[in-house]
């Protein structure tokens, strides 16, 4: 039996939470390390290993450096391990000069300047975007089903119908409103990204009535392109979905609703090693 084991830095365990939610994997593999359940000294040995939130500590550092030496394939898993997730986005100077001037306080791992993703400091051999992934796409990763197919971007997915006939002139807010069922998301005036982020998630937030955030990150349309070419596309998909004008949209594309996840879309393209090389993330490792 394969062993995969999930290694826990910097995050929330959501995503750790949607590999417990999955069956499939128990009569394949064995989970030998995660310490939200299993209680063990340190990684030994797998096959697979699992790399879970982002590298924001020295703590994490050194177990990341330590746990991808004794994986035959590593696997960054989620938002967080791609992007530096929630952590990223409180990279205040003031914040990190607080926590850093008490460099010699006991038990408490010392911040790093920044919230790295993974592969600013190993090579990682595959990508599983969302926050978090859900349970299909881990099930994806560790037992490859041969009926598994993503599809190419959410909307695909998701269901709802198109309507030519219906422009809303501004849009709702994320709370704001009535939700048609079975009516697109954007045609009802809402700032839905599923167009452009990849699919594989089967839609679960536009099914419910949640505009996509773009949590699975670019399609492979846009995965080795500029942030640019993806603002650009969504912004055509609004102009002829909708009578918004285009300062509001692009207002609404750069608040703080979106920022979580839309930041992620540069980093594919332009994804930087801490020593300042060059760190591709080619569409053939996104799952």
């Amino acid at each position: 039996m394969k062993r995969f084991a999930v290694l826990q830095l910097s995050g929330c365990a959501g995503c750790e939470v949607a590999l417990l939610n999955a069956e499939a994997w128990v009569a394949q593999y064995r989970l030998v390390y995660m310490p939200l359940v299993v209680s063990a000294e340190d990684v030994p040995e797998v096959d697979v290993l699992l790399i879970s939130g982002g590298v924001r500590t020295d703590e994490d550092l050194y177990k990341l450096r330590r746990a991808v030496k004794k994986a035959q394939q590593v696997v960054a898993v989620g938002t967080c391990a791609i992007s530096g997730g929630v952590a990223n986005l409180g990279d205040r100077d003031d914040v990190r000069a607080l926590f850093l001037a008490e460099k010699d306080r006991p038990h408490v791992p010392r911040l790093l300047p920044k919230s790295h993703p993974a592969d600013a400091f190993v090579t990682v051999d595959l990508y599983v975007p969302g926050c978090p992934p859900t349970s299909e796409l881990f099930m994806a990763v560790l037992t490859n089903p041969h009926d598994f197919q993503a599809s190419k971007v959410v909307c695909q997915e998701c269901g709802r119908q198109k309507l030519k006939d219906v422009k809303p002139a501004h849009l709702l807010g994320f709370q704001q409103g009535e939700v048609l069922p079975d009516v697109c998301l954007i045609n009802q005036g809402y700032l839905c990204v599923g167009s452009s982020t990849r699919g594989g998630c089967r839609a679960p937030c536009p099914r419910a009535g949640h505009p996509c955030v773009g949590c699975r990150g670019p399609s492979d349309v846009f995965i080795e392109k500029e942030s640019a070419a993806w603002f650009t596309s969504i912004k055509r998909v609004f102009a002829t979905m909708t009578n918004v004008p285009e300062d509001e949209i692009e207002r609404g594309l750069r608040s703080p609703q979106l920022a979580l996840f839309l930041f992620q879309f540069s980093d594919y393209a332009d994804n930087r090693t801490v020593g300042g090389g060059y760190h591709p993330r080619p569409k053939e490792k996104v799952l």
